[in-house]
């Protein structure tokens, strides 16, 4: 009976969700500018529908892309005319969809609290809110929950609040999620969340943080697009809300701040993956964060958590220019990434944005820098581009393990150095 409820649900989320059946995810290595405005060129063809999960900026770092099944043939054609290298990442796409899926049901087969909650396996929204409310009646005294807004769709913005006492404490700010497809960065989060909840009062370290600050965890930070990856498109990016003067949905909510909004690694088009809005804090995902941050005036940490490629970056996106704060933002990012691969020798590298993946405007962590939060970061966890965004549920727990250990190394260094 078991089986049969399980592939009962398979089928009802095969006939609701997207299929992505003979779709590949190949990985272009471009040798020259030359090549890398070959593949620009590439991607302004609408027509082929191309999903762009690394996109062509410099021949060092490679271009990783989805190619719809009815596309593969021009694609292979135009690549192989132009005489550039590519190798396929990820046959079948919707093969990886099917196993993702197949887990989550078998999943939920179990009993859960936040002890027995199934931390090595992808969950939905409301599994997630759910689980929210059993850490805070886990943990009455530290950990509480702020609603700091709603969605486009007006689902409600929940915030873990950490907290031994006192008001308007210095703070770290932590997020996830705020890329739909991104499954592994909410999974992470919880991990996250509970490893915090638990080892307060037993990890002198995290407890000398959170006796002197609060921390601030948001866990899903696009519900609507990330529920809308759960029931239609597993490859969703942006948020869900509408543009005027176009059928195309949604917001990069990471091209969406007040930090060069509108520049270099933006797009206008509301088509694109990159779409940075109709104007700065259009997307109530991301004004919550900003009208909740700037009445607080005492975050001394944002830290916000991506995928993929095993990065850890700091400010500026836009600009090649060096911040002020560059030597020391360096210093922390080689502390945490020595940390974190300590634990199972996880490479990643590190550096400014601009210069460590490329140009992005309108981002969280410039955001952040630029309203005075010094120690301002972004984390792209695992991989490196076998699975991309569909890291399967096996490696949930080691990547949230080794994140952990660069977390808590940039936290350290927050508790040690006020400004």
């Amino acid at each position: 009976m078991k089986s049969f409820m399980i592939l009962c649900s398979l089928v009802v989320a095969a006939v609701s969700q997207k299929l992505f059946i003979g779709d590949q995810v190949l990985r272009i290595t471009a040798e020259s500018h030359e090549q890398i405005a070959l593949l620009q060129e590439l991607q302004g063809l609408e027509h082929l529908e191309l999903d762009f999960w690394r996109e062509p900026v410099r021949p060092s770092l490679s271009v990783d892309v989805r190619v719809p099944f009815a596309s593969l043939q021009p694609v292979r054609v135009f690549l192989q005319s132009h005489g550039i290298q590519y190798d396929v990442m990820i046959d079948n796409l919707q093969v990886l969809l099917d196993s993702e899926m197949e887990e989550m049901n078998h999943s939920r087969q179990r009993q859960r609290n936040t002890d027995s909650f199934d931390y090595s396996s992808y969950h939905t929204l409301e599994e997630i809110y759910s689980w929210m409310d059993s850490l805070i009646a886990e943990f009455p005294d530290l950990v509480s929950k702020l609603t700091i807004g709603s969605s486009y769709e007006k689902r409600p913005i929940h915030v873990l609040k950490f907290s031994t006492g006192g008001t308007n404490r210095p703070a770290i700010w932590l997020d996830t999620g705020i890329h739909a497809r991104e499954w592994i960065t909410p999974a992470t989060g919880m991990w996250t969340a509970k490893k915090i909840a638990q080892e307060y009062g037993q990890d002198p370290s995290l407890t000398a943080i959170l006796n002197k600050m609060d921390i601030f965890f948001e866990i899903v930070t696009n519900p609507d697009g990330y529920t809308f990856t759960h029931t239609t498109n597993r490859m969703w990016r942006k948020t869900r809300s509408i543009s005027s003067g176009s059928s195309c949905i949604g917001v990069d909510p990471n091209r969406n701040w007040d930090a060069n909004f509108g520049g270099p690694g933006t797009s206008s088009n509301p088509c694109d993956d990159t779409y940075k809005g109709p104007f700065a804090h259009s997307e109530s995902e991301v004004k919550s964060i900003v009208d909740f941050i700037l009445r607080h005036k005492n975050v001394k940490a944002m830290v916000t958590i991506h995928s993929y490629s095993q990065m850890l970056m700091y400010p500026y996106g836009y600009t090649s220019t060096p911040t002020p704060d560059a030597d020391e933002l360096y210093a922390v990012a080689k502390s945490a990434v020595d940390a974190l691969g300590s634990l199972h020798g996880t490479k990643y590298t590190f550096g400014s944005m601009i210069s460590t993946i490329y140009p992005a405007s309108g981002t969280t962590a410039d955001w952040g820098y630029s309203n005075g939060i010094k120690y301002s970061f972004t984390f792209e966890l695992r991989d490196t581009g076998r699975y991309g965004f569909l890291l399967p549920a096996d490696q949930i727990i080691p990547t949230a393990e080794e994140t952990w250990l660069a977390l808590m190394k940039i936290m350290e260094h927050v508790r040690d150095h006020p400004y």
